[in-house]
């Protein structure tokens, strides 16, 4: 990849940062906390989020925690190399957006697959199988907001199917 594109990747990759920091505001909350804190207003720049790489690309972590009014909060942004994706199909309590900031894919929604592209947002109901595919040439971004609500009964696991296929 070229230095132009990889800097072109990092500018898309800083404006998802700010959007996603602009969705859920606060910082980061310890897993060894025995009693969770919210969220606080703030911002995660790019260098302190957290960073996670694997074979398929790379994820950054901006918050995680709870808020007044959810809890199992995630936000994070992506870079999927080609042909690669974070994982397989898979379903979860949580309700789920996930929006591409750049590059272009499959999507996975209730068994049927389809176009992903740039602009594109994907909400998924708890315990809807779904994925996301890059099938392009070029690296794909994209943003998630992953949640469950305070005060809503999270919806029973509705069968024994395995939760990634």
């Amino acid at each position: 990849m070229s230095s132009v594109s990889r800097k072109m990747i990092s500018a898309i990759l800083l404006c998802a940062a700010g959007f996603a920091a602009a969705l859920i505001t606060g910082r980061v909350t310890g897993a060894a906390d025995a009693k969770p804190k919210l969220l606080k207003s703030g911002v995660v720049t790019w260098n302190t989020a957290a960073l996670h790489e694997a074979d398929w690309g790379q994820m950054r972590t901006y918050f995680r925690g709870q808020t007044p009014g959810t809890k199992d909060v995630l936000t994070a942004v992506a870079l999927v190399e080609p042909g690669k994706a974070l994982h397989r199909s898979h379903r979860h309590s949580h309700e789920e957006y996930l929006i591409i900031a750049a590059g272009s894919g499959t999507w996975s929604l209730a068994g049927k697959e389809f176009p992903a592209q740039r602009g594109d947002i994907l909400y998924v109901e708890p315990w809807v199988y779904h994925g996301l595919t890059n099938t392009a040439e070029e690296p794909l971004i994209f943003i998630v907001v992953r949640y469950n609500p305070k005060g809503v009964d999270i919806p029973p696991k509705p069968d024994d199917r395995p939760n990634e296929l």
